[in-house]
């Protein structure tokens, strides 16, 4: 098992590549998991008893993934912000309905643990701003009360 972190276009991207073969590589990118199609077989390293030549090593290019919802700055002070970084599994609440504070409004998987994101006051669900499988970052604004 090997663990990457990559940054393309400015999203960050956290990769462990579990099992590969000549054909296919299990990874998991910020805690997804796929099974990736190898082109061209991985040449296995060599080395010549003689020379003392670094070993070149092919990885397999992950798949493309949604990309990571970026924070919005607000002028709302209303929103519901992500305490952490997270993909979301379960939207509890929908747009008109009426919380309490306290109540659960989204389920957070964060580091392989699921974690209920609760309304912070009263109010009416005015905007939810993520979608479900959605991954976020940290600060990123989930809903907005009313």
């Amino acid at each position: 098992m090997k663990s990457f972190k990559y940054t393309i276009n400015g999203n960050a991207y956290n990769v462990v590549i579990h099992n590969a073969d000549d054909t296919t590589a299990e990874v998991e990118v910020n805690g997804t998991s796929y099974q990736v199609q190898i082109e061209a077989p991985v040449k296995k390293a060599t080395a010549a008893p003689e020379k003392k030549a670094a070993p070149v090593v092919q990885r397999p290019a992950p798949e493309p993934v949604t990309p990571i919802a970026k924070p919005v700055q607000t002028t709302s002070a209303s929103a519901l912000k992500s305490p952490l970084p997270g993909i979301i599994l379960d939207i509890n609440a929908k747009v008109g309905d009426t919380v309490k504070k306290g109540q659960k409004v989204l389920v957070l998987e964060a580091m392989k643990m699921e974690n209920a994101i609760n309304a912070d006051r009263d109010g009416e669900i005015k905007e939810i701003r993520v979608n479900k499988g959605d991954s976020v970052l940290e600060g990123t604004d989930l809903l907005v009360i009313g």
